[in-house]
């Protein structure tokens, strides 16, 4: 299942996993016109190649660790710890072990809505 847009009620385990790169997957859990979160999963090892985007972005790291390159600044960062991108600042992610994150990105991010 996907979810829909300004959909009210989300349980995350009917949504449909999509595997954007090795060793991560992530769910849409939630978007409207403006505001959208992402659950996403890390095994140990994987990356979030380094990218930017229009969008600002706050993390939230639900589990575990990460090595979090923001410019050009690199913090470890781990369970309980957030971040925030603003526009267009390149960023990435190396996860130190088994991860988990909430993206939270405004305005919405157009790529990632789920297509029916």
């Amino acid at each position: 299942m996907k979810v829909s847009k300004e959909q009210l009620f989300i349980r995350l385990a009917e949504l449909d996993w999509e595997y954007p790169a090795p060793g991560i997957r992530r769910k849409v859990t939630a978007f409207g016109d403006d505001l959208m979160t992402v659950y996403v999963e890390f095994s140990k090892g994987a990356i979030g190649a380094l990218h930017h985007h229009p969008h600002r972005q706050i993390s939230y790291i639900q589990s575990g660790s990460f090595l979090v390159h923001i410019g050009d600044r690199t913090e470890t960062l781990g369970a309980g710890d957030h971040y925030y991108i603003p526009r267009d600042v390149v960023h990435g992610v190396e996860a130190l072990e088994d991860s988990v994150l909430l993206d939270v990105f405004t305005p919405v991010r157009e790529d990632f809505i789920p297509k029916p």
